[in-house]
Formats: C-alpha cells, sequence, structure tokens
C-alpha cells in the first residue's frame, strides 16, 4: 500500500524482466559514476583515475553482458526502471556530486558500491521462491562481488608501491593543509589568547557568571575571526591549501572551542572549584595541542609541549596577575 502511495514498486513485485532492466540501469549508473571520479582525480591522481576508467570500462563489460541475456529471454525492448523507482532498492547517495572529495572517500565510495550491490541481491535472492527468479539474483550478487575483486586487482595494477605511496602522502597533506592546520592554528589562539581576559576577569571580580560572560564572548568572537581570516586571505587556488570555507571552518570552530573549554567551568557558582576545573581544562588543551603537532606536523613532541606550555603559562601569569593586581 505504501508503495502504491509513492509511485515505487516493491521489488518482490518485480517480474525477472524487470530485474533484469534494474540490473542493466544501475550498471550504467554506476559507470558513469566511475567516471565521473576518474575525471575528478586526473589532474592530481593519475594513476587512481586510470583505476576508475578502468573500473567502469568493466561496468559497461557487466552492462553489455545483461543486455544480451535480455535480449535472448524478453527481446530488444528494455523497460525503464531505474533504482529510484523501486522502494527498498539500495540508494546512491550523490557523493560524485562534491567538488572537493578526498582520495580516500572515493576508494571508500568505491567499495562500497559494489559491497551494497553484492549485499542487496544476495538478500533478495535469498528472499524469493521463484527458481528462476533465485537463480538470476544470485548470478547478480555473484558478479558484483566480482566487481570488488576486479577493483582489487586493478589498483594493484595501475597502484604499484611508490604510486600509491605517493598519492597517499599528497592526500594526507592536502587533509594537514585544508583541516589540520587550520585547525590548530584556531586551537592554539582559541585557548592560549582567551587565558588573559578569563582569568584575569574571574582573579578580578571572583564572579563565575560574570567570568563565564567575558569567557564566552572572547571565544565566540575569537572563533568568528579566526573563521573569517582564515577563509579570506588566502583562496586556496595559488597555495594548494584546499576550499578556504573548510579552513575557515576548521579554523573558527577550533578556536571558539579552545575558549570555550576553560570558560564553561565557570557555569559552576563556586569559584575557587570552577577555576580548579578551568586550570585542569587549560593543562589537557595544552597537551592537546603538543599531541596534534606531534602527530600532524611531525614537531617533536618535548619541543612542542615545551613551547605551548610555555607559552600558555606566560598569558595565564599574565591574566592572574593583571586581574589580582
Amino acid at each position: 500500500m505504501l508503495s502504491a502511495l509513492s509511485s515505487r514498486r516493491r521489488f518482490s513485485d518485480l517480474t525477472e524482466q524487470e530485474v533484469l532492466a534494474l540490473a542493466i540501469s544501475s550498471e550504467e549508473d554506476d559507470a558513469r559514476i566511475y567516471r565521473g571520479y576518474a575525471e575528478h582525480l586526473r589532474a592530481a591522481y593519475p594513476a587512481s583515475a586510470a583505476v576508475f576508467d578502468d573500473m567502469a570500462a568493466e561496468e559497461d563489460g557487466h552492462r553489455q553482458q545483461l543486455i544480451d541475456l535480455h535480449q535472448s529471454r524478453f527481446g530488444a525492448v528494455i523497460p525503464l526502471i531505474r533504482r529510484e523507482h523501486v522502494a527498498g532498492f539500495y540508494a546512491r547517495k550523490p557523493v560524485w556530486l562534491a567538488t572537493n572529495l578526498s582520495l580516500e572517500t572515493i576508494r571508500g565510495e568505491a567499495r562500497a558500491m559494489e559491497r551494497q550491490a553484492s549485499e542487496f541481491y544476495t538478500r533478495a535472492a535469498q528472499r524469493t521462491a521463484d527458481a528462476g527468479t533465485r537463480k538470476l539474483l544470485g548470478d547478480l550478487a555473484a558478479a558484483e562481488a566480482g566487481h570488488e575483486t576486479i577493483a582489487g586487482t586493478l589498483e594493484a595494477q595501475h597502484l604499484g608501491g611508490d604510486e600509491k605511496n605517493a598519492e597517499d602522502a599528497d592526500a594526507r597533506r592536502q587533509f594537514i593543509l585544508t583541516w589540520v592546520q587550520p585547525g590548530l592554528a584556531g586551537l592554539m589562539d582559541g585557548s592560549v589568547s582567551t587565558l588573559a581576559p578569563i582569568f584575569a576577569t574571574a582573579f578580578a571580580t571572583q564572579n563565575t557568571w560574570t567570568t563565564f560572560l567575558v569567557g564566552a564572548a572572547a571565544s565566540v568572537g575569537a572563533g568568528i575571526s579566526m573563521g573569517f581570516t582564515e577563509a579570506a586571505h588566502d583562496d586556496g587556488v595559488l597555495s594548494g591549501r584546499g576550499s578556504p570555507l573548510k579552513r575557515g571552518l576548521a579554523s573558527g570552530v577550533m578556536t571558539a572551542i579552545g575558549g570555550l573549554g576553560h570558560a564553561l567551568p565557570y557555569l559552576i557558582p563556586e569559584f575557587w572549584t570552577a577555576t580548579t576545573i578551568a586550570m585542569i581544562v587549560v593543562f589537557v588543551e595544552l597537551w592537546a595541542i603538543a599531541w596534534i603537532q606531534n602527530r600532524f606536523m611531525e614537531t617533536p613532541f618535548l619541543r612542542a609541549a615545551l613551547q605551548v606550555v610555555l607559552g600558555g603559562a606566560l598569558v595565564f601569569a599574565a591574566g592572574v596577575l593583571i586581574g589580582g593586581g
């Protein structure tokens, strides 16, 4: 009943001819998706683009086999039926429409595409009682599972150790430039620069609510400022640092988080309890910054810790001295 109201057919109601037509259209769509991935990657990752070119060609070959089978069993006229016409059929999220897909995201989507198709046909074959339909669905499941194996073979063929390592290194570098570096700069700015106003207010007023308001305002304001600055000062075209929107988002959000981390404890009414927790949070934030520098920027951990902790301690001391004086 629900499928009738939504103008979608249930998979269990499809005839063998319609199932075969659905498989043909699905293979055609997947080939187009793979070619889109290839074009997206061709300039930066030519070896991976070649993998997706060959995967698209494999899908074309399977589609032609299905068309030949349809012609031999049902004739030359193939019913027009697509995934979106069938209730409960697996759907492809239009990930390929995004303009800034990472290499690893595309590889993961390709693996998911083959796996989803294979699993769906397997489940569908188990649910049908018709021997002919069951055999047809089982053959389709085996074909899709074979696609995943073929994908691995093609990747090994086109992506030798050096090529794959080089492309993975380029992808990691892009991730660091687009997300990690702006986010780290924001976290450092939010964690360190807000120490002075927050703790100066805390020790000057010893009023936790006032301190929280000052800290929240400083953190949100700094986040907005850092986000706009990061997005506006470099469009990423010449520097290769990626989307200014992504960099601005990473920088702005992490700046606000860095400041709010030690402002939120001042929601606790008792001054010294709130201040003690805020100091602990500051310690955790500074060590987190040192860990990120060591993990992604390859800065020796002790040097990163010394720089961050020393800088944070000086700003913290300035805030306490100004507020206490």
